[in-house]
């Protein structure tokens, strides 16, 4: 099947290898035209060290690559989405499946990214999400992943399109939770790696998450989500792997911030797209919109952008008045 991969992050690159190595016919379009006869040539990518580009995986700097493709991947960063979408739809064909796997928030209007390639393409978008490094991906390590679509029958396609040995793909009817857990995990990751910084321990990063988790639900039941959801691949799955690991730039950039770097430098420090500084601002937007208690993201978007002291926003956490940890315990 033609395929075209619309992006040449690490994650883009990641599955445009596993595609190839499912028999696909890949191009991955590319905006660093001086890198496209180097990764040609040398059949690797900068940005995603130590991975070869299997044979017939083509690169291209051309947009025109997506024309006749069956499966178009769109794997941009999530702040130059919209651009990229609106620059591919001429050429993505009526009867071609559109997925998005970036995971993010667009700053302003705070819609998921599937809704951003919607918008600009005209098509019923599927989401590709899930705990994933694409470091491991691209080494063939076993990975789940979630295809989210209110249409099962582009859900499915796009599982049969990665499904392999090592690449495990569900289904879901709930592309609102799926891509609010993947984008809002990255805010609870920035934070977790904040705890690290500052010298914290396990037990802390477990109550984080654990609490991280419970008002990303809140907001995203409110947003349309199920519950159910956020105990999958897309909801605790994504949160343990993003927040414990080094692969993560989200916790990469909090442990900076948490030992006393700003968060631009703690971003340019860490030289790539950090996911989470974007989400941020959204979901505190859409948290204070829908009336939902976020307190960890609160703190986290008063550290980012107001430059409030981490010390002093995580002492807040801890000194908020006691509660239930259930909204109805069940006590007479």
């Amino acid at each position: 099947m033609k395929t075209a991969v619309i992006g040449s992050g690490a994650w883009g690159t990641a599955l445009a290898i596993r595609l190839r190595k499912n028999g696909h016919d890949v191009t991955m379009w590319t905006y660093e035209k001086e890198l496209v006869e180097e990764m040609n040539a040398t059949r690797h990518n900068p940005r995603l060290p130590g991975a070869v580009l299997p044979e017939g995986l083509v690169v291209s700097e051309d947009y025109a690559c997506a024309r006749g493709a069956k499966l178009v991947v769109m794997a941009s960063p999530s702040f130059p989405l919209r651009n990229v979408s609106r620059g591919v739809a001429p050429f993505i064909d009526a009867d071609a499946v559109v997925v998005s796997v970036t995971k993010g928030l667009e700053a302003g209007t705070h819609l998921r990214m599937s809704e951003v390639v919607a918008q600009e393409t005209g098509k019923d978008v599927v989401v590709l999400t899930g705990p994933s490094h694409a470091e491991e991906v691209a080494l063939d390590m076993p990975t789940g992943l979630l295809a989210a679509s209110h249409d099962q029958a582009l859900a499915e396609f796009v599982q049969d399109a990665f499904m392999s040995d090592t690449l495990r793909v569900y289904t879901s009817s709930d592309p609102v939770g799926a891509e609010l857990g993947a984008a809002l995990k990255n805010v609870i990751a920035l934070c977790a790696g904040i705890t690290d910084g500052l010298g914290c321990g396990d037990n802390t990063k477990a109550m984080l998450m654990t609490r991280g988790l419970t008002e990303t639900a809140r907001l995203g039941v409110a947003l349309g989500a199920k519950k159910e959801t956020f105990t999958g691949l897309a909801g605790v799955g994504d949160l343990i792997v993003t927040c414990t690991s080094m692969h993560s730039r989200n916790r990469r950039a909090g442990i900076l911030i948490g030992q006393g770097k700003g968060a631009q430098e703690a971003m340019q420090e860490v030289g790539a797209v950090v996911e989470g500084y974007y989400a941020a601002g959204s979901a505190y937007a859409l948290g204070k919109a829908k009336g939902i208690d976020m307190p960890i993201t609160e703190a986290a978007y008063r550290v980012l952008y107001e430059g409030l002291d981490v010390k002093q926003a995580f002492g807040g956490l801890l000194h908020r008045d006691r509660k239930s940890e259930s909204e109805n315990p069940g006590w007479l």
